[in-house]
């Protein structure tokens, strides 16, 4: 009887040790994760470089009358724009005018004093023909004459000199551009070739002013000897895209020995006038021709201690480590410039659930082109109204 209450014992007791057993085969290992993979985009771009700078006006020149005296009249308005020869100031032109008048009477006189000599030195002549001159007085009398005629030409140049003091009484735009506001009101008394009226700058085209390091000089002449020419994109500091385009057209024939850098510029097309000379701005320097590049998406790189990595999943959806070097940004997209090859299975997303070594369930994804050949930088914020009323209060 007790044997066979053991032997039911035990077969319920193997029972129950088979169903745990069946249990714990059944929760089993965690499925693997699951992840988004998908091949390098890839695309045709082309590399930039960033430099900080300013925009300069071309011609930049300081109104100073060429005469002396009082200024009775402007003929332009603040801020407008003027062409080279048009009138902006008016000298009173009656004491150059007066200079004038004594000069061509000084003129009239010497040129009859020449009259006259000319006259005497005809009959010094004929008395000498007839031996009742001697040959010292028609000498004497060949002075005379062309000391005259000196005296006719420094009083024509005199004369000439004058004149021009009339005409320097009207003070015109050496240049075409925009003009700054009058700093002489009419009324004073202004100095020849010291005081200064006003300015003008020239508007259109610009210059674009930069430095850039020695590094960027002379990776750009290993490249190519000559970068003039080249296309540039400037940004304004409230703009988010590179929307001004231009060219360099100068760089610099030595770096500067404090800052170990070399100034470069670019000429802008500023036809409406909307750049002003002074404003700071951002240029982007094509620095490469086009070519052929594997792109990921940025998220998709993680670090691993000093180095950057892509996970990467094999035929047998094993999570792989993949050491890049990393090129520029494209949009969302990074340049890889080696690591990674066309038919590899990137992980672009659920990256923080790749475990190198691990088992993971892929999801084919797809990485979009990106949207434009020049990486856009957020929006920056205008600075706020400083006050705001009620509309009608």
């Amino acid at each position: 009887m007790l044997r066979k209450d053991f032997a039911v014992f035990a077969a319920a007791l193997s029972a129950v040790l088979a169903g745990c057993s069946g249990g714990a085969e059944s929760q089993g290992a965690p499925p693997p994760a699951e992840v988004t993979v998908a091949t390098p985009f890839l695309g045709e771009v082309l590399d930039w470089d960033d430099f900080v700078g300013r925009f300069e006006a071309p011609e930049n020149v300081d109104v100073k009358p060429r005469v002396s005296g009082y200024l009775i009249r402007t003929h332009f308005r603040d801020g407008q724009y003027v062409r080279r020869g048009q009138l902006l100031f008016t000298i009173d032109a009656r004491p150059a005018q007066a200079q004038v008048d004594q000069a061509r009477a000084q003129l009239v006189r010497a040129q009859a004093q020449a009259v006259n000599a000319r006259t005497e030195l005809a009959r010094s002549q004929k008395l000498a023909a007839q031996r009742a001159a001697s040959v010292e007085e028609v000498e004497q009398r060949q002075a005379a004459l062309r000391s005259a005629v000196a005296d006719v030409t420094a009083a024509s140049a005199a004369l000439r000199a004058r004149q021009l003091d009339i005409g320097f009484t009207r003070v015109v735009a050496p240049i075409s551009g925009q003009v700054s506001q009058r700093l002489v009101d009419p009324g004073n008394a202004v100095t020849a070739d010291q005081t200064v009226l006003t300015t003008v700058v020239s508007t259109n085209p610009l210059h674009f002013s930069f430095d850039g390091s020695e590094a960027l000089l002379l990776r750009f002449q290993r490249q190519d000897s000559s970068r003039l020419g080249s296309t540039v994109r400037i940004k304004l500091q409230d703009e988010a895209q590179y929307v001004h385009a231009g060219r360099l057209d100068f760089v610099d024939n030595s770096l500067n020995a404090g800052s170990g850098t070399i100034r470069g510029r670019a000429v802008v097309p500023n036809p409406d006038g909307f750049l002003k000379p002074g404003m700071m701005g951002r240029l982007r320097l094509a620095s490469s021709a086009p070519y052929r590049a594997l792109m990921v998406p940025d998220t998709a790189i993680a670090t691993d201690a000093a180095r950057r990595v892509v996970y990467v999943v094999d035929s047998k959806n094993v999570v792989s480590v993949r050491p890049v070097q990393l090129g520029p940004l494209n949009g969302t997209l990074r340049v890889i410039r080696s690591g990674v090859t066309p038919q590899d299975q990137v992980v672009i997303g659920g990256i923080q659930r790749a475990m190198p070594g691990q088992k993971v369930k892929p999801k084919k994804g797809r990485i979009t082109p990106p949207t434009t050949s020049e990486p856009e930088g957020p929006t920056p914020q205008a600075p706020p109204p400083s006050v705001a009323t009620s509309v009608g209060a």
